[in-house]
């Protein structure tokens, strides 16, 4: 991934001479893998750790837990490795595992090493000297589209993953885990958020199908081909909250995301990938082609609910982060600039409440 990596934060440091002995012994391949890797850290994300292992003929990914409390069944190591272990067959997608390790003695955590993939991810704004043209950046949108309809084509079963999730029922649980998630992660300076709350169970639609979900599906997790061919997905990364689930409530959690052009400048100012540019899609132009491809079908008012669905989960899991911050839990200044995208989230959600569905 050509991501920029970073010195690894004194907290978030372990031994990387008792990683890589460990590796050598149980990696599928350990080729390439002699003496201690230089280990280096991704910036991008809150949640799991994910740094760079570069060895002389080869580079690698790790992915651990932060160290603090956490959220129950989050964080999990050993089913984000299973899950991308299983869809390699069907999904040519995820980046091939080499190691899962459950042994605390290595570096205090669970954790799996991966290949690492080579391209492009975009963040807030493409990479510098990069120019997207208005039908550029709109080809790579519906393919980025694109590669989520492919997910959730996927049949569970043949790709090993039919114990996934608890099948039906899903969107009231969701509604349902997500309040309880919020009410238990809320801190003295945030709103209650109980209007939306109680909406959103008022107006839970029943699941539209069941299929593998991402659950975090955004720009800056998916990787790009390198050089000319920078507008084809070749992967997809960061695969924590994937599970069986009703496909509408993963596009809803995708677009809460997708900041568009005219949006305000507080929606704006959140930003993290570039689908402000010219050319760009709106909300209601990628449900169109979602459902369009899918051959799903969701009015303007159904959509409401899996907008602010989204926009409300994406608070919740901003919650959850500056909870740790707030709690003294991580010294990462990063974590305190969740504050205000809670505040603007709830403000955001109950504007969608009161607007009259058009």
């Amino acid at each position: 991934m050509s991501d920029p990596s970073v010195d690894v934060r004194a907290e978030d440091a372990f031994d990387a001479a008792a990683m890589a002995a460990w590796l050598r012994e149980h990696a599928d391949d350990p080729s390439g893998l002699d003496g201690v890797p230089d280990v280096r850290q991704f910036p991008g994300g809150a949640s799991n750790l994910t740094y760079l292992l570069t060895y002389p003929s080869r580079a690698l990914v790790l992915r651990r837990p932060p160290a603090g409390a956490k959220a129950r069944s989050a964080h999990d190591m050993r089913r984000e490795h299973t899950i991308q272990s299983r869809l390699a067959p069907v999904f040519p997608y995820v980046a091939r595992m080499v190691a899962f390790c459950d042994d605390h003695d290595v570096i205090g955590s669970d954790f799996y090493v991966m290949e690492r993939l080579e391209g492009t991810i975009l963040r807030q704004d493409p990479p510098s000297g990069t120019i997207l043209r208005p039908d550029e950046a709109g080809a790579l949108a519906r393919r980025f589209l694109d590669v989520l309809v492919e997910l959730h084509a996927v049949e569970p079963s043949r790709a090993g993953l039919g114990d996934l999730g608890r099948g039906a029922g899903y969107v009231g649980r969701q509604v349902a885990g997500w309040s309880d998630r919020y009410r238990a992660a809320r801190t003295d300076d945030v709103g209650d958020l109980e209007a939306v709350m109680s909406w959103l169970d008022e107006h839970q639609p029943g699941d539209v199908a069941t299929c593998v979900i991402h659950n975090d599906f955004r720009l800056d997790n998916v990787v790009l081909a390198p050089g000319a061919e920078g507008l084809r997905v070749v992967g997809v990364l960061d695969w924590e909250m994937a599970t069986l689930g009703d496909p509408l409530m993963d596009l809803g959690g995708a677009l809460a995301y997708w900041v568009q052009a005219d949006d305000d400048p507080a929606y704006l100012a959140l930003r993290r990938q570039p689908s402000h540019l010219p050319g760009m899609p709106t909300r209601a132009e990628m449900v169109a082609h979602y459902t369009a491809r899918t051959g799903l079908s969701v009015t303007p008012g159904q959509w409401r609910f899996y907008e602010v669905f989204g926009l409300f989960r994406l608070a919740v899991i901003a919650q959850q982060i500056y909870y740790r911050y707030h709690r003294g839990q991580t010294t990462n200044e990063a974590y305190a600039a969740f504050l205000p995208v809670v505040r603007y989230l709830d403000v955001r959600c109950h504007r969608l409440l009161d607007e009259p569905v058009r």
